[in-house]
């Protein structure tokens, strides 16, 4: 299906986010993932062009200098790298790069993984990943979809991972609404994909969400059926992600990263913070995957974190993740 024309050209000069000195200490230890570019010799170029239309980007080109590891079979290399990051539709020479991103979505859950990253390709219309353009290595960078919870309801992947919310939900009030919000009311309800490697250059956030948001709006419009353009009028959003929970103290509080030593909540993906601030509900769990123990987070657990959104608050959030990132 044709993209929505080419609006603007943005040109970016990416710099790390401004978080405190703790935060940011934090930050390097916060997520499962590394930028890694694996060599694999590939033999084609790739098979797509990158998108035709996202918002405010000619060709969405992104001249980014981002801070990654660059590591092969017989070396790695620390450094800053010169990278130009351009956004693409998922497709099926995607599915080892989506599938390394998502690897830890649900802790150390055995699940249909595979069947999951299927349909995360399958969906070209609505969806992104990111990668070095021009790059034979066919490294994904990051990725971000939208799923509807009632299209995808027989799926064993879909099947499971509700049943691995419902598990993880201990808060009886909560359970109710994560009940309805995955049963009833499954039709207008988004499971919100967004999974990345942890040094991509923050300036890359607001675009990538603008594609999401502007595709799922683009999609109840031009999508061939009915039922498609009305799986994409959602109401509520889930998201499944990571924080760093302090146990000593008041951690429920939510609280913005402003000291250097206390923070009650550390982000591991610092537009976390916007979506739990704009939750209509939320509720963490304890994961069984921990990462490495540092002396900054000698007094804090790594969580999982659920959230929903109204669908009606992500202007919101749009607005609020150009803010974040343009202030830092």
């Amino acid at each position: 299906m044709p993209r929505r024309p080419t609006r603007h050209r943005r040109s970016l000069n990416p710099q790390p986010l401004t978080f405190s000195s703790f935060s940011r200490s934090v930050a390097q230890v916060a997520s499962s993932f590394k930028a890694k570019h694996r060599m694999q010799h590939s033999k084609q170029h790739r098979e797509s062009a990158p998108k035709s239309a996202v918002n405010g980007f000619s060709n969405n080109t992104l001249e980014a200098k981002g801070e990654q590891s660059v590591s092969s079979d017989e070396e790695e290399f620390e450094g800053v790298v010169q990278a130009d990051f351009a956004f693409f539709d998922p497709k099926a020479n995607d599915f080892h790069g989506v599938k390394t991103l998502l690897q830890t979505y649900l802790d150390d859950k055995q699940w249909d993984l595979s069947g999951f990253v299927d349909l995360v390709l399958g969906q070209t219309t609505v969806g992104t990943v990111v990668k070095i353009e021009d790059d034979e290595d066919e490294g994904v960078f990051s990725l971000v979809t939208a799923l509807n919870m009632q299209r995808y309801k027989d799926h064993k992947c879909i099947l499971e991972l509700k049943e691995f919310l419902l598990k993880a939900c201990q808060e009886k009030d909560v359970q109710d609404n994560l009940i309805s919000l995955l049963g009833e009311q499954a039709q207008y309800v988004g499971l919100l994909v967004s999974q990345r490697v942890v040094n991509l250059p923050p300036q890359l956030l607001p675009p990538l969400y603008d594609a999401l948001f502007d595709e799922v709006s683009w999609a109840t419009e031009d999508e061939p059926t009915e039922e498609l353009k009305n799986s994409f009028r959602f109401k509520f959003y889930i998201l499944v992600s990571k924080i760093y929970k302090q146990q000593n103290k008041n951690a429920n509080k939510k609280k913005k990263l402003s000291s250097d030593s206390d923070e009650a909540i550390i982000y591991t993906k610092p537009e976390d913070e916007i979506f739990h601030r704009l939750s209509l509900w939320s509720f963490c769990f304890p994961l069984q995957t921990q990462q490495p123990a540092t002396l900054e987070l000698r007094n804090y657990r790594f969580m999982g974190l659920v959230m929903a959104i109204e669908a009606d608050k992500i202007s919101t959030f749009r607005q609020e993740l150009k803010s974040l990132i343009n202030e830092s």
